[in-house]
């Protein structure tokens, strides 16, 4: 499997990193509970489409397995931080077959994505705003792909994870970046309604997060996906069937939704995506 070109990813969206505003009588309301809850909830009614949407996911997480073919992994555990269906261990596991051996353990908030995984003997529901479960102290290899930017505070979730590698330990990493949708964002200004978005963490910020926590960066880039114009309201449905549909703000109004489509410029969506694979320093520097 290959990445798609930037200019000619597929001509229904994939899954967002951005969040959709409810139509009316929708039953993915803007609720009270906890944040997280809502993302689970969200996910869950559309675990059994999501393997078929996600090509963007699909191939990013192909390109990052590419990458780890040949990383020096010291001993210690491996997981999937918000694993869902699996697409980042399958490919990590179709370029290290010496992984087989003990697959990384499959983390997720939503069981219903769980229970999708072929990995499902090593998965466990698990809600990564609380950090990471003990038998990963000493992580060989921790991964995530399309999943840190769900959390509360992403930059300190990524310090805790590097503080958990073992030296020589190492972390690989896809986050969707601000700066994506910026169709959606000129629209919602223009219509002067709410962007209802989800606030996404800035590269810089992530990259300093892990190296202040001891990670050394081997490759670090920021990518840049495109997808051609199509209608907006087509758009925030198809992005609605993956699950990226939990909001931390109540959802438009049925006005406020039409002056947003109304706005919508006929330009490609876009995602910003940050690649890292870095590896935990085996020393303190100075030392």
């Amino acid at each position: 499997m290959t990445l798609p070109r930037p200019s000619a990813l597929p001509s229904a969206p994939p899954c967002s990193p951005g969040l959709v505003p409810a139509e009316p009588g929708s039953p993915e309301l803007f609720s009270p509970e906890p944040f997280s809850s809502q993302v689970r909830d969200h996910f869950s009614r559309r675990a059994a489409s999501y393997d078929h949407q996600a090509r963007l996911q699909q191939g990013v997480a192909w390109r990052l397995g590419r990458l780890c073919r040949d990383l020096p992994l010291p001993p210690g555990p491996s997981a999937d931080l918000g694993a869902g269906s699996g697409l980042l261990s399958r490919a990590l596991l179709a370029h290290r077959p010496d992984l087989q051996v003990e697959p990384p353990r499959q983390l997720d908030l939503c069981p219903e994505l769980l229970a999708r995984n072929p990995l499902a003997a090593s998965a466990r529901p698990w809600d990564l705003n609380g950090g990471l479960p003990p038998e990963l102290d000493g992580a060989a290899l921790l991964g995530s792909s399309f999943a840190l930017h769900w959390l509360d505070d992403p930059a300190a979730q990524l310090r805790h994870w590097v503080g958990r590698l073992a030296p020589g330990g190492w972390l690989v990493l896809v986050v969707p970046l601000a700066g994506s949708f910026a169709s959606w964002q000129a629209a919602a200004a223009a219509a002067a309604v709410p962007c209802t978005a989800l606030p996404l963490p800035a590269g810089p910020t992530l990259v300093n997060a892990a190296c202040s926590a001891g990670l050394e960066p081997h490759h670090c880039r920021q990518l840049r996906f495109s997808q051609a114009p199509c209608d907006g309201l087509a758009s925030l449905r198809w992005l609605r069937q993956l699950g990226a549909s939990a909001s931390r703000q109540p959802p438009l109004g049925g006005g406020q939704l039409r002056r947003l489509l109304a706005h919508w410029p006929a330009s490609p969506l876009q995602w910003q995506l940050l690649l890292l694979i870095g590896q935990k320093q085996r020393q303190a520097r100075g030392s």
